[in-house]
């Protein structure tokens, strides 16, 4: 009799969990769609508190500023995929902007050049991240940590700590301008985005991706290539880091050893924000473009309500706290 009333009770507690989960499972199967009805009322909000946040001219300049990160979160999503993160990307965001300006050039002919240059460093940081962690098991947070401490001496031995030099006025048009009415880093970022969710989703290499960042041994039982896969992986980040800081120096004007600052964890509290699961297997670019987007709303709404930085801190913290604790949940049912 004991133990027919243990299991029963157990049986009651296993079912009255597991009904307080549905809702939890329901949003994880339709995440996207949560996260646009989140973006939807923080838009509510912030136009209720300030009735100008929905000015056109505040809509594109949002836009703008929100397309380096976006950029960036894209990325940063690919590395968490494989179990993974990158703690380089904004200091390489930085690196590169300087690099950019050692050219002094005025001329847009350079812009292609300049572009180039910065995909070829990017890519050989990123695989420098992915050998040290595929082939020497090293942590990558260790890795993309001391990573970004070289990435920082390599500037100020570049600029003995006085950046200067000039960029073509033609990445001012590329960091602020619009083509029909939208913001043109917006646009290259959402070409980004196709092109990757075609990666990603539609690819043998996508696959592959979701295979080792569920599980890296099934993954080499099956013939898939992880330390190939990962280091990829690394490599698509720091390019996009790199394009990113391009973008962001366009929109910014000027250049200094921090410009990217708070990109690193910023774009990782986007990437899970958009269901991208730390634990790696399982996120979509749509969920990453939309996690980026939704915090630089939340940061708009927190400077609408006035809190000081120290309150900006604590909501980052708050944020990836509670999306890491809830799409925790949806890994395990």
């Amino acid at each position: 009799m004991i133990g027919n009333t243990q299991g029963n009770n157990g049986h009651s507690t296993a079912v009255g969990f597991s009904s307080v989960l549905e809702p939890l499972k329901l949003f994880s199967k339709y995440r996207e769609f949560g996260l646009v009805i989140f973006a939807l009322v923080l838009i509510v909000v912030a136009t209720s508190i300030q009735p100008r946040f929905l000015n056109p001219v505040n809509v594109r300049d949002l836009l703008i500023q929100a397309a380096p990160l976006l950029i960036v979160t894209l990325g940063q999503a690919f590395v968490i995929l494989v179990r993974g993160l990158d703690l380089s990307v904004a200091s390489l965001m930085a690196t590169v902007a300087v690099l950019a300006t050692e050219f002094n050039a005025e001329s847009n002919a350079m812009i292609l050049p300049i572009f180039l240059l910065a995909i070829v460093f990017s890519a050989t940081v990123g695989l420098i991240n992915g050998l040290l962690v595929t082939k020497r098991s090293v942590s990558p947070f260790l890795v993309t940590l001391a990573m970004m401490i070289m990435l920082q001496g390599l500037r100020f031995f570049i600029t003995q700590g006085a950046p200067g030099g000039s960029l073509p006025s033609g990445f001012r048009v590329l960091g602020n301008g619009t083509l029909i009415g939208i913001p043109i880093n917006l646009l290259v970022a959402l070409a980004l985005a196709y092109l990757l969710y075609l990666l990603l989703h539609r690819s043998k290499f996508g696959r592959g991706v979701f295979i080792v960042g569920g599980n890296p041994r099934s993954a080499d039982l099956v013939g898939i290539r992880s330390d190939r896969t990962t280091i990829w992986c690394y490599v698509i980040c720091s390019v996009l880091a790199g394009i990113g800081g391009l973008f962001l120096v366009g929109f910014v004007g000027t250049v200094d050893n921090w410009v990217g600052r708070g990109y690193e964890l910023d774009s990782i509290i986007a990437a899970v924000i958009g269901g991208v699961v730390l634990s790696g297997g399982r996120g979509s670019i749509l969920g990453a473009l939309l996690g980026a987007f939704i915090l630089v709303l939340v940061f708009n709404v927190i400077i609408i309500v006035g809190l000081p930085v120290q309150g900006q801190l604590i909501v980052k913290g708050l944020v990836i706290i509670g999306a890491a604790a809830l799409y925790a949940n949806w890994v395990k049912n």
